[in-house]
């Protein structure tokens, strides 16, 4: 079975964006045991498992932020099983109904499950933006509460509410609620699972998703191109998904989920001042094959969606997104609790624009391409050096991607390219101080007065110096 995983994982590799080379064992890793959540050895191995990224998972399991992450949020192999697990792990002993003689009546953390973060940063772009003061500084740039851990057994969640500086509002954020059991294949194990989440990719496990993809922090004042696929954060609360998910045997992962329109903030119900509603449910997937390679894990897989948008009410013709992901993820621990992570993530559109043809498209048929290739290497728990390339490309379109001083492109193209580094420093596993650049040599379509208005793609580079604390 092993040869064969080998043999599966390798030749999946070959069609996406990062490929890694491994030894010639195959053995699996001593805490990939998805039934019982075995916490890695030499942390609190005596708990007993009942079955991310906040501390309130920490204090709930009794287990230090390393147990989960490499540094937040990028997470272990443990770490992705605590989440599929529903949250669920419990270190600390629950409130319990001594009168209950079968265990199911009642089953409670002794204390809340809640945690905060605090995020903020100072940003300067090489030339300034028209209009503005340049070196913006956001205190907060993010504020957040965070309701996470178990309910029940079986049920547990994460649930963000964050305040936007930059908005001045407070509203829901990234949020999963989770139910999940084992079955008995043989002798394998089956992992079911049940999410009910807010963004597209938010309830991947996988840091090659837009949801948890690098960069896993940025400014909220930087610039950036202006096309992306819909997958990628476009949909971000505003729609609600329900969806199902299986894990067998640690090696293939199965996940379908529905959305539809739940809008932060709204019309509710949402009636003809809507926009971006979707036309009833857009359908999601997911599937990744996971092994260990020896020292190294490997994962490979594709995700995508289908939705019917319509750009201005609920009723009259749609524009059709058909987005369509590969994913590559390579990870190599060192000692002292280092590691290098490769990641790899490519995205393609296709859209149907039924509805705005004419007005809002000049074509009926275009696409648009995402691509994303990063690595991190952390020598220890306090240090991370990440290295990333990002690319979008797409069809011409002078009304999707029009004219306009700084914003827009002069030639109609979404071309946008460049690299991102970025140097963190974690004096303790709850706080990052990093710097973060941002070099482009493509911006809207070209490297030179892409805008029309004499702005270089240079102009645009960044540097963004954050402070990120958890706790």
């Amino acid at each position: 079975m092993n040869t064969k995983r080998v043999l599966i994982i390798a030749l999946a590799a070959a069609v996406v964006p990062a490929v890694a080379s491994a030894g010639t064992g195959s053995t699996r890793n001593s805490y990939l045991a998805s039934r019982h959540v075995v916490a890695p050895a030499g942390m609190a191995s005596t708990l007993a498992a009942t079955v991310k990224n906040v501390p309130s998972f920490s204090r709930q399991t009794g287990l230090p932020c390393s147990a989960c992450h490499y540094q937040f949020p990028q997470l272990t192999p443990f770490g992705r099983l605590f989440k599929l697990n529903g949250y669920s792990l419990m270190g600390l002993k629950p409130v319990t109904d001594p009168n209950d003689k079968n265990g199911s009546g009642l089953s409670l953390l002794p204390i809340p499950p809640l945690s905060m973060m605090f995020v903020t940063g100072a940003t300067h772009t090489t030339a300034r933006q028209p209009g503005t003061q340049n070196n913006t500084v956001d205190f907060p740039q993010q504020f957040s509460f965070f309701l996470g851990g178990t309910i029940t057994p079986h049920i547990g969640t994460l649930i963000q509410a964050t305040y936007a500086g930059a908005g001045g509002s407070f509203g829901i954020d990234n949020s999963d609620i989770r139910y999940t059991d084992h079955q008995q294949i043989g002798s394998k194990d089956l992992l079911l699972g049940l999410t009910l989440h807010n963004n597209p990719t938010v309830q991947d496990v996988w840091n090659t998703t837009p949801a948890w993809g690098y960069p896993f922090i940025s400014s909220g004042v930087a610039p950036s191109g202006m096309a992306g696929a819909l997958i990628d954060g476009a949909l971000g609360q505003q729609v609600v998904g329900f969806g199902g998910y299986a894990l067998w045997d640690n090696f293939l992962y199965l996940e379908a989920t529905g959305y539809r329109t739940a809008q932060q903030p709204g019309p509710y119900p949402v009636d003809s001042t809507a926009a971006g509603a979707v036309h009833g449910v857009s359908p999601y997937w997911r599937v990744a094959l996971q092994h260990q390679f020896g020292a190294v894990y490997g994962e490979v897989g594709t995700y995508g969606m289908y939705s019917r948008i319509y750009p201005a009410g609920i009723t009259g013709p749609t524009n059709d997104f058909t987005d369509v992901a590969l994913d590559a993820q390579i990870e190599r621990p060192l000692g002292n609790g280092g590691v290098v992570v490769l990641r790899s993530t490519w995205i393609n559109e296709r859209t149907e624009f039924a509805a705005d043809l004419g007005t809002a498209a000049t074509q009926l048929h275009e696409t648009l391409n995402t691509a994303r290739i990063n690595a991190t290497f952390e020598p220890n728990q306090r240090f991370g050096f990440t290295l990333g390339y990002f690319a979008t490309s797409g069809t011409a379109d002078t009304l999707r991607y029009a004219p306009a001083v700084f914003f827009g492109s002069a030639n109609g193209k979404p071309a946008t390219s460049g690299v991102m580094e970025e140097i963190a420093f974690n004096p303790w596993q709850n706080t990052r101080i990093g710097i973060q650049g941002v070099q482009f040599a493509q911006f809207n379509g070209a490297s030179s007065n892409y805008d029309g208005a004499g702005r270089p793609a240079s102009g645009n580079n960044t540097i963004y110096l954050f402070a990120w604390l958890a706790f």
